[in-house]
């Protein structure tokens, strides 16, 4: 079910409940390698691993190559609004923020596929 999550733990237990947890990690890696970012990450990925190694790094995207992190949100169609709405005072905090985001919407697009 495409539902609201409160936190990066609950998007990733429904994406294993749905039996599609490995699609997303497959999803993520499509459009990392479109937007040229050169991070892949292994299909066997623990959830928490996952979160740990988005959240870094996009951190790293934020802090060193702005320009790749603008463009992978752009590639992912992460919403514009929604990264604005965002308090970007402490870049640790808003980074583990837009790797939820990202999540999020990567999670809708595995989820609509699946469903047709």
């Amino acid at each position: 079910m495409l539902t609201k999550f409160e936190n990066i733990q609950a998007l990733l237990a429904e994406a294993e409940t749905e039996e599609l947890y490995e699609k997303l990690v497959l999803q993520l890696n499509k459009d990392f390698h479109y937007a040229n970012v050169d991070e892949e990450f292994e299909v066997s990925i623990a959830p928490e691993e996952l979160k740990v190694s988005l959240h870094e790094i996009v951190y790293r995207l934020i802090s060193e190559k702005f320009a790749e992190y603008l463009n992978l949100l752009y590639i992912i169609d992460v919403s514009e609004e929604k990264v604005k709405r965002l308090d970007g005072s402490d870049t640790l905090k808003l980074s583990e923020q837009v790797a939820f985001l990202i999540l999020k919407r990567e999670w809708q697009k595995v989820w609509f596929k699946n469903r047709l």
